[in-house]
């Protein structure tokens, strides 16, 4: 089950053209602990390709599952003004997990995601700062995320997106199994 929200939801990162997304799984009949132990699976076959998953909150049946490339994110907040926006909201960029758990904690204690989020999932700076000036308003162009700045290069970005999840749903259709589809990570 997990592997077709892989699929459907997560295709960018698995392909390695994005650096992480985040969808909502209903785990239903399933424990909590039986959630984490499907997880526990999925990250030791994907943690080679440099694929991570985590449970960023469980919330009424539902488990909040953030896919990423740590070493993607990494490069990600080496970016212009990055490092000093997380600053600020209380990030220390020199250790990756210790973001991802700050991001947990601030997701676990409020109802609606902390804007920085935008920044955990690859979008540009100018657009998480758009939104936050801008109250979620105004955007330019509404897509995968709301964007603010350098609107044409975006869309390409999206159709890039759009393609590869309709590509990865025909080949996992027709029996092409999840870790062939998943790239590894390349060293840098």
């Amino acid at each position: 089950m997990l592997a077709n929200f892989l699929v459907e939801y997560c295709s960018p990162t698995l392909a390695g053209i994005k650096t992480a997304n985040l969808f909502n799984c209903q785990y239903g009949s399933h424990s909590r602990a039986e959630l984490a132990f499907i997880i526990a699976l999925w990250n030791r076959r994907l943690n080679s390709k440099g694929v991570s998953l985590k449970v960023l909150r469980f919330s009424r049946g539902n488990a909040l599952i953030y896919v990423y490339r740590e070493n993607q994110l990494k490069e990600d907040f080496k970016k212009n003004g990055v490092a000093e926006f997380l600053f600020s909201y209380g990030y220390d960029i020199t250790n990756i997990q210790a973001c991802i758990e700050r991001l947990n904690k601030r997701i676990c204690e409020s109802e609606s995601f902390p804007h920085e989020i935008g920044l955990f999932l690859g979008y540009p700076l100018g657009d998480v700062t758009g939104f936050i000036e801008n109250k979620g308003k105004n955007s330019l162009y509404t897509g995968f995320w709301k964007v603010y700045c350098n609107k044409n290069e975006t869309l390409k970005i999206f159709e890039k997106y759009k393609k590869c999840r309709k590509v990865y749903q025909k080949l996992y259709n027709g029996g092409k199994p999840l870790m062939q589809l998943t790239a590894t990570a390349v060293a840098k």
